[in-house]
């Protein structure tokens, strides 16, 4: 049986550690920083606050203890909020292992160095002496749905061809399917950039606008994810694949986006801090990805509308109305200048 450290027991975490826990092949611990989620998994089978009503088979053991968590791990699946990544890698190295692979789950950029998350594990690493495969897992997959079993696919980006098949192997079950990819770089921008137009779609539901303009917003931040992704050396196709098109559409869309709702929150006139208040804990990663995409970008000399808007709406700079309207208002360009 496969040994797998999960780390980070939010909603993403609690539902992989599902998915790895049900084929009865793999021996799981999920380490969790909240000593209630750890005791109400213990007693209940359950993580009632970050993902309630389902449960968490019993090859899933909970744990605060990182040497717990990474004795006798083959694989290491980070889990955890982007600015909290660099911290707890830090905390996490004197138990990692050159033969353990690490991959990151997350969709975010850290803020002070605009780097991605594998990056930021490859820069922990290398401090401490600790060379570890690293591979990014993305794509479209709202957690309650992937926990209660609805077919899913993903992909697992790595430039170790050895890590994205063990990945492919261990992860994929009859609901659960994943690709592998080498473009770490597109799978990373794209699963952290679509968290931006996410926002951008729920503001425009709150404002009461209809498909035209969703489809609209949707087409055209694919646009320019794209443009970031290739300046910053990913390949253009992988935004047409899962971890760009198919988990832009998804969290553009979908009511369980936790993204879009402060978009429709901020929308229907709420103000940044109530829309976080509304989230009761959990985190949209795409209110601080936005600042760092607005810097990557201009690093990169790479113009991203959409992104800029939001960044000004995240700032009360503008109001949401005012932000579409100025969209609207750019001047005329052919499609794909």
């Amino acid at each position: 049986m496969s040994r797998i450290a999960v780390i980070g027991a939010g909603a993403w975490g609690t539902a992989l550690s599902i998915v790895l826990g049900r084929t009865g092949e793999h021996r799981i611990k999920l380490w969790a920083y909240e000593a209630e989620v750890r005791e109400r998994i213990r007693t209940t089978r359950t993580n009632a606050r970050f993902l309630p009503d389902h449960r968490i088979p019993d090859c899933v053991a909970p744990t605060g203890d990182f040497a717990d968590a990474l004795e006798g791990a083959e694989i290491v699946v980070s889990v955890m909020p982007s600015q909290h990544c660099r911290g707890l890698f830090a905390q996490m190295a004197t138990h990692l292992r050159p033969d353990m692979l690490v991959v990151s789950a997350t969709k975010g950029l850290e803020q002070e160095t605009l780097l991605r998350m594998t990056e930021v594990i490859g820069a922990v690493l290398g401090e401490s002496r600790v060379r570890c495969p690293l591979g990014a897992l993305s794509g479209p997959s709202f957690a309650a749905e992937v926990a209660r079993g609805d077919p899913t696919a993903i992909t697992i980006a790595s430039e170790n061809d050895e890590l994205a098949l063990r990945v492919q192997r261990e992860f994929s079950d009859r609901a659960f399917r994943v690709y592998t990819h080498n473009d770490v770089v597109g799978v990373e921008l794209g699963g952290a950039l679509k968290n931006i137009i996410a926002i951008a779609a729920g503001v425009c539901h709150g404002l009461g606008l209809g498909h035209n303009t969703i489809a609209a917003l949707v087409t055209r931040g694919l646009a320019e994810i794209a443009r970031l992704a290739v300046a910053c050396g990913g390949q253009a196709e992988t935004m047409a694949g899962l971890a760009g098109l198919g988990d832009l559409v998804l969290t553009s869309t979908g009511a369980l986006s936790r993204n879009r709702s402060v978009g429709v929150a901020l929308g229907s006139g709420r103000s940044l801090p109530e829309a976080i208040a509304d989230m009761q804990g959990r985190v949209a990663e795409g209110i601080f990805t936005t600042r760092a995409a607005v810097e990557l970008a201009g690093a990169r000399g790479v113009e991203m509308p959409i992104t800029e808007q939001m960044h000004a709406v995240l700032n009360q700079e503008t109001s949401p109305r005012e932000a579409i309207q100025a969209l609207m208002t750019r001047t005329s360009k052919r499609e794909n200048e």
